[in-house]
């Protein structure tokens, strides 16, 4: 069963985010809003992957499901991205456990409930 929802604005064909525990928008409707987005994932208890700060104030006024992880690691080749999510995606996973909104900064990843 998936447990992250992966938004429209990130790699459709990252290697670390194959398998069932994640799920692309793509693969569900790629015309989705972020209102769909985030009542898909509440209603199956994913947590959202974005760039998009939107779901990072939505996050902050609701309890979770959804949890976020906004991803503020600004531009990035593809490779960098992949290379630095893979490097820091276990400590990403965790911090998402417990905190309903992880940012992921290039120097940092920070929880906030």
């Amino acid at each position: 069963m998936a447990k992250f929802i992966i938004d429209a604005n990130l790699p459709y064909l990252f290697s670390l985010w194959k398998g069932d525990q994640f799920v692309h928008v793509f693969d569900i409707d790629d015309s989705m809003s972020d209102n769909e987005i985030w009542e898909f994932a509440k209603n199956n208890g994913l947590t959202i992957i974005s760039k998009d700060a939107d779901f990072s104030i939505k996050v902050l006024f609701n309890d979770p499901p959804p949890r976020v992880v906004h991803l503020k690691t600004g531009n990035m080749k593809m490779k960098d991205l992949h290379n630095f999510l893979s490097r820091n995606w276990n400590e990403i996973v965790n911090v998402s456990t417990t905190h309903k909104l992880t940012n992921v900064f290039l120097d940092r990843i920070e929880g906030i409930d």
